[in-house]
């Protein structure tokens, strides 16, 4: 009897399985070895508790993230969507303009505001997003250039760089040093109607942990076990990540390239590293 009762429950599910495979006229393939059980769905760790009256030293510097850095790859790659990965730029971009999870802060009127003082709303983003653009093309049949205007949206191979703004504090009560990241910017090429490079330009500013949530619940490839993939937020906390500092906290409200420039601004990017580390050991006593 329960010979017969097993038999009749694998028929079943046999079948059941038959025919989900054959719904529809289409195969189902599994492009994997396994099928993938885990909730996506990943919650965002806290940060540890910090107080005022236990921060006796703290430091603001921005950070230049240059994608065209090795180590940087993980954040401008792919290009296009795959295995339900995206690039840095493609997940800001869906989170701002499909899903309204983030909010995107405007430059201000000087172009250079970072202190997240001018929401945008979701047309001004899409228009910042999505330019419209006057590009010459050649007429067929005059053989002449004539002006077109076009709406060209920002890809992620357009994003060429990140600046991130962070600040560095020292807690006396648990003797340990802090970063946090305030606020990220995505950094394109501006280009003339020809289509020639003139320079490159912030499009706007993230406030960091607004967006942990989001960072969190996207992947990031991992060089080293494909099975144990890391997410955005991870790689931000776990500082994987190359950039170099282009300008700390000053009197003068100065960037290091308003005073150095070429190998110069990248040495003077080093003393502030080093000045980062000393304040940190000068605070021991042996």
């Amino acid at each position: 009897m329960k010979k017969s009762i097993l038999t009749l429950i694998t028929l079943a599910m046999l079948f059941v399985s038959a025919a989900s495979w054959a719904q529809g006229g289409t195969q189902t393939v599994l492009d994997g070895a396994y099928v993938p059980e885990h909730n996506p769905t990943r919650k965002v760790v806290p940060y540890p508790h910090l107080r005022q009256a236990d921060v006796m030293w703290e430091r603001r510097i921005w950070q230049y993230i240059d994608l065209r850095q090795k180590m940087n790859q993980s954040l401008y790659l792919p290009i296009d969507e795959i295995q339900n990965r995206k690039s840095l730029f493609d997940v800001m971009r869906t989170a701002i303009l499909e899903d309204f999870s983030l909010t995107a802060y405007g430059l201000g009127p000087t172009q250079e505001d970072d202190e997240f003082r001018y929401p945008l709303t979701a047309e001004d983003v899409d228009s910042l997003l999505n330019p419209v653009r006057l590009r010459y093309v050649e007429n067929l049949d005059t053989g002449e250039k004539e002006p077109v205007e076009s709406k060209e949206p920002y890809a992620s191979d357009d994003v060429v760089a990140y600046k991130i703004k962070e600040v560095w504090v020292f807690d006396k009560q648990r003797s340990e040093r802090y970063v946090r990241i305030l606020g990220i910017a995505p950094v394109v090429l501006l280009t003339n109607d020809e289509g020639e490079v003139k320079g490159k330009k912030d499009l706007f500013w993230l406030y960091f942990p607004e967006c942990r949530y989001v960072f969190a619940n996207n992947e990031v490839y991992n060089l080293h076990n494909e099975s144990q993939r890391m997410t955005f937020d991870d790689l931000f906390q776990k500082r994987i990540f190359s950039g170099y500092i282009i300008k700390e906290d000053n009197v003068f409200d100065r960037d290091i390239a308003s005073y150095a420039q070429g190998i110069d601004a990248l040495l003077e990017s080093e003393k502030v590293k080093n000045d980062l580390f000393l304040a940190e050991h000068d605070l021991w006593h042996y």
